[in-house]
This record gives C-alpha cells, sequence and structure tokens, in this order.
C-alpha cells in the first residue's frame, strides 16, 4: 500500500502552522532564538502533527510544510545562483497581495546538499505499516516559471542567454534532489505545480509577455522540463503532481478550466497521477479529464481548503460520480483541493475545521470506494 499513492482518502502536503510555532519563526526571524532552538519548536510542532494525521486515519503523513515560510521558494532558496530579497509589491491575488520574498537569479543553478532532504528524514522516522512519508516540492516547471517571468527575466538573461542551458541545470538540480531523497528512503514525491493555474488563466499571454503561439511554446517547456528531471527515476519511486490556480490566505490568483492545458499536460507529463482542483466554478467541469493517459489516475480536490464551511458529503459524491464519466472510478481519488497553509500565514479556518474538512474526505471515500 504504502508504495502505490495516490491514495482514495489522500492530501495535498500542507497544515496550518500552531501559533507557537509562528511565534518560535518571527523570534528567530528577529534574532531573539537560534536556529537550533528554532529547529527543536518545529522538531516539536511537526511530531504533533503527525500523530494528528494517524489520528485521522490518513495513509500519507508529511511535515505540514512546517519548516518553510513558502510552499516552493524555501526549495528555491537552497539552490546556489539563486537570490531573494524582501518583496515591496507581492504577488497578486484576489483581493490581496501575498507578500513573498522576491526570487530571481544572481548565477548558475545548481545544488549540493538539500536541506529538504534532512526534513523528509526527520519524517521517514514515523512510517509505520499504515503510512508512507511524502515530501512535497515545487515543480521543476515552478522553477522555471519563476525566472522567465516578465519581472525577471532580464535578470535570468544576464546569467542564461540561452534559456535551454537554464532548463538543463535546473533538472539537473532536480535529478540530484530526487536521488538524494530517495537515497534516504522517500518513495513518494509529489510536484506542486501552479503554472498550469496561469497557463489555463484568460490573462495567460499577457502575464508571459506572449501570443497564443508563444503560451503553446511555453507549456511544451513546461512539459518538458518536468519530464526531463523525472529521467532515470527508480521504478519504485512515485511522483504525482499537484496543480491549482493559487493559495495564499483563502485567497487565489488564477481561474480557468483545464481545456486549454488537457491535451498536453494529462497525455505526456509522466507523473502517476494528477492532484486536481476542483472545488468550485473556477476549476471548469471534468470533460477535460478525458486526456488523462490510461494508467494515470487522478485525485478529485473537490473539498475546499479555503473556506471552514463544510461541504455536503451528498453533493461531493455527485461530482465523483460526474467525473466518473470521463474517467473510471477505480483511477479517481478524492482529497482537499490544495493544501491548508500554501504559505506560513495559513488559510482563513481553525485547525479544528481542518481536521473536520479531512475526517469528511475519509467518510466520502470510505462509502465511495467500499
Amino acid at each position: 500500500m504504502r508504495e502505490n499513492a495516490p491514495f482514495k482518502y489522500d492530501i495535498v502536503g500542507s497544515f496550518l502552522r500552531p501559533g507557537y510555532l509562528k511565534q518560535a519563526r518571527a523570534d528567530y526571524a528577529d534574532g531573539k532564538i537560534t536556529a537550533e532552538e528554532l529547529k527543536k519548536v518545529e522538531n516539536e510542532a511537526i511530531t504533533d502533527l503527525i500523530a494528528k494525521q494517524k489520528a485521522v486515519g490518513l495513509p500519507v503523513i508529511t511535515d505540514g510544510e512546517f519548516r518553510r515560510s513558502s510552499w516552493h521558494l524555501d526549495f528555491m532558496w537552497a539552490f546556489h545562483g539563486v537570490g531573494h530579497e524582501k518583496t515591496k509589491e507581492g504577488i497578486p491575488f484576489q483581493g490581496e497581495a501575498a507578500l513573498i520574498d522576491d526570487t530571481f537569479l544572481v548565477g548558475k543553478v545548481s545544488v549540493d546538499s538539500h536541506p529538504f532532504v534532512e526534513h523528509f528524514k526527520f519524517v521517514k522516522q514515523f512510517e509505520d505499516e499504515n503510512t508512507v512519508a511524502r515530501q512535497t516540492i515545487p515543480a521543476p516547471a515552478q522553477f522555471l516559471f519563476q525566472m522567465i517571468t516578465p519581472g525577471n527575466l532580464e535578470r535570468t538573461k544576464a546569467v542564461y542567454p540561452n534559456e535551454e542551458e537554464l532548463i538543463q541545470d535546473i533538472a539537473e538540480g532536480y535529478k540530484k534532489v530526487i536521488r538524494d531523497l530517495y537515497a534516504a528512503g522517500c518513495k513518494n514525491i509529489q510536484f506542486d505545480d501552479c503554472t498550469w493555474g496561469v497557463c489555463v488563466d484568460p490573462n495567460a499571454c499577457f502575464i508571459f509577455g506572449t501570443d497564443e503561439a508563444g503560451l503553446q511554446e511555453i507549456i511544451e517547456k513546461l512539459i518538458w522540463i518536468n519530464n526531463l528531471a523525472m529521467e532515470d527515476k527508480p521504478e519504485d519511486l512515485v511522483i504525482n503532481t499537484h496543480i491549482c490556480r493559487g493559495n495564499f490566505h483563502s485567497t487565489w490568483a488564477c481561474q480557468g478550466g483545464y481545456d486549454r492545458v488537457a491535451k498536453d499536460l494529462f497525455a505526456k507529463e509522466n507523473v502517476n497521477a494528477f492532484y486536481l482542483e476542483f472545488d468550485d466554478e473556477r476549476s471548469g467541469d471534468f470533460e477535460p479529464l478525458q486526456y488523462v493517459s490510461k494508467g494515470k489516475k487522478v485525485v478529485l480536490g473537490l473539498i475546499t481548503t479555503k473556506s471552514p464551511i463544510l461541504e455536503n458529503k451528498d453533493n461531493i459524491i455527485k461530482r465523483i460520480r460526474e467525473a466518473e464519466k470521463y474517467i473510471p472510478l477505480e483511477r479517481l481519488c478524492l482529497s482537499p483541493q490544495c493544501g491548508f497553509a500554501s504559505t506560513e500565514e495559513g488559510n482563513k479556518l481553525t485547525e479544528e475545521e481542518q481536521w473536520a474538512k479531512l475526517k469528511l474526505v475519509q467518510e466520502i471515500a470510505n462509502e465511495v470506494w467500499k
């Protein structure tokens, strides 16, 4: 069981940070506690989180991304050639800006010992016969996207006049991290990828600074870099991907159904499963699922992490039956549409409401996949 993610009852990976952990991270940033003191608090919070994940019956355990400020940027900062600084404007979300660090290239991309490998080892010790430890990381496409957006493109071209060299270097860095995670006992990696949310947005061409033909080239490039990073992976290492349209403080960044990318992404990306956002009308309908290639699974993100309101069980089951028109039930699973805290701020619900959402996912999964 532990090597066959996705699971019928699944998660995306991030969880609300407890108050004492947020305080410790703030104290560390202010120089009030040492890195070792912060690590001790993180270890305590993650140990407690894993116990709660097991108590709610999850077959997968994560560290909740408790050692990160954001779901993707901390991973990039551990690479050589990547710089960052406090942002002045942030990233625009619906009604609010995500004030996460501006992140850009300052040199050639490479990686030595990535700290996420040690993060995984801490979670790995809690595996048992009922659970598998998962490591979530931003997709290679997300790394590339960060560096080729119009605001970063000039800096990137100064380091990499040839974009293909950048793609190769990012992919090689990922291959090393993947090898190191596998050597540490990791059998389940999740690529988190918001680039597709941008590609399907009505403003995609404007965001990328291109036209429709250029957007198609970008789509092909994003699939290429993801597949390149997964080349030569061990057979028993499962790599899945989670796709959404932005998740910050219960707000979103992009909208649009999967139609624009489905024929390329769902058929050509060499992952084991797609964890897809389907919690509201921004994600479109299930028709694009017909393009998911045979053998790949889909995890329906039907339970929202953006609201504390608990979904109606019968409505969710009805939607699973609608998805079943396009892909067989045995290839479908269920999870929340995203994490509960893609950044350390977290979404606007309580920890109690968070766990109630997961209990509902379990209840529905047990009923649908008896």
